[in-house]
């Protein structure tokens, strides 16, 4: 599985390789402090704090932009991360999206194109949801994932979810 493919995008949004030279427009969208009120980290939107964010981002080799197909707008930022292929699963998460886009297509069109690239290589895909992040656990169970248990995750007791693909809503 090539966890970087060079372009995913559908008629709402299109996903490419996030890039080194990528922090200064990824930022001007994560500078909203309220895009972070309800993660783990709830900080991210310093500079500081979004540059670790960042450099793990890059250094995963498995990281996006999102952009808007209409208006060719950065979103925000998605990634794969935790890819198994002995248990034929990968993680989706890191996600955040600019305010303007919460709510509608725009999450669901980014996870609808990971998933199906996704289970073009393994049977399951995993979701780490901080316990605060209501917006976030009730997007992810529109698109039809499971609570299956909670473990840390970078130090922080995380929700898991889980899409099977013989499950995945299409």
């Amino acid at each position: 599985m090539l966890l970087q493919p060079s372009i995913l995008e559908d008629q709402v949004v299109k996903i490419i390789p996030l890039q080194k030279n990528d922090f200064s427009k990824l930022f001007e969208v994560a500078s909203d402090p309220l895009i972070w009120e309800q993660h783990p980290t709830r900080d991210r939107y310093k500079k500081e704090v979004f540059q670790i964010y960042f450099d793990s981002a890059v250094e995963s080799g498995s990281a996006f932009l999102l952009y808007d197909k209409a208006t060719s707008e950065l979103m925000g930022s998605s990634r794969y991360y935790d890819y198994n292929p002995a248990l034929s699963r990968i993680a989706i998460g890191f996600t955040f999206l600019a305010r303007k886009y919460w709510g509608g297509e725009y999450n669901r069109s980014v996870k609808k194109l990971m998933l199906d690239y996704a289970f073009r290589f393994v049977n399951s895909v995993i979701f780490h949801i901080g316990p605060t992040n209501i917006r976030s656990q009730q997007a992810i169970l529109k698109l039809g994932a499971r609570k299956i248990g909670e473990e840390p995750y970078n130090d922080i007791m995380q929700f898991v979810y889980e899409i099977r693909k013989e499950t995945a809503r299409h």
